[in-house]
């Protein structure tokens, strides 16, 4: 087997670990081009079977891709899991070469790609060039620990079945087990695609033109026109392509989306409503702007690189936004900044809490907890009471509710 490669990988591209698989039966035609290399492979209708029971079942954990490589722990009829590996054939360097180049010449199979599907003409224009990316019988080796003997056995056949499930999902596994990880292979794609657009560049007519000089020399340039009115409503900016190595272009659009309506207040107040944030303060706020806690397909990817062009998690970025649809910039500071409150409303919470049935809150700078509870108040310094909730026995806040001058009402409010 080949392993070897002129391309530089990023760390952990070239391995990935799923803890859940989906369950069912392959769907995609390169999931069943899997199962049928298994199938052809196998001596034992029998124990086939039983390796779909073991899938189907759960009995399949965690697995791991590697070049060249699938491994995991399959369970069965012993209290301790077997380890099955199915091992096959890497591609060499030239291999890649030729897929790339393969894939490069045609724009709909890098989009293709990129929405996790393996096009038909990719596969046969692939394999004209000598390079087979579908699995057949003989590519795969499988061994496992468990005393069957049979080739392959129920635990190999049973991981396999789940692979082509992962294999449903996203072809870049199916190219990750050929040898080269999907961030590296786009950054390759990205090169020969830039490459391709500077040879066009260099052959196409130059532009006629007229050097700054000469133009000034001809003499005074005529007046501006008059600014253009303010437009009634910002205008939506045009739909972005994925383009490799490229921010997301759902992130892209609503990126711009919140320029444009930015840059049509300025234009109609003169003021820039955003000019005092922070850039994390503002990061949180075109996040907020999105619908829902950022899990949605269109979101996740604005989430994660807001989140990483600020040094956060998205962890962090989700909690921050729940605290900034509370109350803003006030509430994120809430969030993020203890403070010793002085003495008068925060003493006096304590007895209007106890006389509102609630239990007794500890208190720390200006926080009130529920010893081993799941509520806490928070006093900000608008004078306002923020309410915090955590799964019992765990400092893991997350802001609720609204804020409320009444320490009784921001505790009711949490539930909205």
């Amino acid at each position: 087997m080949s392993n070897s490669s002129n391309m530089s990988a990023r760390p952990d591209d070239r391995r990935r670990t799923f803890d859940a698989v989906p369950q069912g039966s392959a769907e995609t035609w390169w999931g069943h081009a899997w199962v049928r290399a298994l199938e052809e492979l196998s001596l034992d209708e029998g124990r086939l079977a039983r390796g779909r029971t073991y899938a189907r079942e759960g009995y399949v954990d965690t697995i791991s891709v590697t070049p060249g490589r699938i491994v995991a722990y399959v369970r069965g009829s012993r209290a301790r899991p077997y380890r099955t590996e199915i091992r096959l054939r890497t591609l060499t360097d030239s291999d890649w070469d030729s897929f790339l180049d393969t894939a490069a010449a045609h724009p709909a199979h890098l989009a293709a790609l990129l929405d996790k599907d393996m096009p038909h003409s990719l596969a046969d224009s692939s394999a004209e060039a000598d390079v087979v990316l579908l699995p057949t019988a003989g590519d795969l080796a499988p061994t496992c620990t468990c005393p069957d003997r049979g080739w392959p056995c129920k635990h190999a056949a049973a991981l396999c079945y789940r692979t082509a499930r992962l294999l449903d999902q996203d072809p870049f596994v199916l190219l990750l087990m050929r040898g080269r990880g999907e961030r590296e292979l786009l950054d390759a794609l990205a090169r020969r695609n830039a490459a391709h657009a500077a040879r066009e560049r260099t052959t196409a007519p130059a532009t006629p033109g007229i050097a700054a000089r000469e133009a000034v020399a001809r003499g005074p340039l005529p007046p501006l026109p008059p600014p253009l009115p303010t437009p009634a409503h910002p205008a939506h900016p045009p739909s972005y392509p994925a383009v490799p190595g490229a921010p997301d272009p759902l992130a892209l659009d609503q990126l711009a989306t919140d320029a444009a309506a930015r840059a049509h207040t300025i234009l109609a107040t003169s003021h820039d409503p955003i000019a005092d944030l922070t850039p994390w303060q503002d990061a949180v706020r075109l996040a907020a702007a999105q619908p829902g806690s950022g899990l949605a397909a269109p979101t996740r990817a604005l989430y994660r690189d807001l989140a990483a062009a600020t040094g956060r998690t998205p962890t962090d970025l989700a909690r921050a936004v729940a605290a900034w649809r509370q109350g803003g910039p006030d509430a994120l500071q809430v969030l993020e900044t203890p403070w010793d409150p002085p003495a008068g409303p925060f003493d006096r919470a304590r007895p209007v809490l106890a006389a509102a049935g609630l239990p007794s809150l500890r208190p720390w700078r200006n926080h009130l907890t529920i010893p081993g509870g799941s509520l806490q108040l928070r006093l900000g310094q608008d004078g306002y009471w923020y309410a915090y909730e955590s799964d019992p026995g765990r400092d893991d806040w997350w802001p609720r509710g609204t804020p409320s001058t009444n320490p009784v009402e921001a505790a009711a409010r949490r539930v909205t």
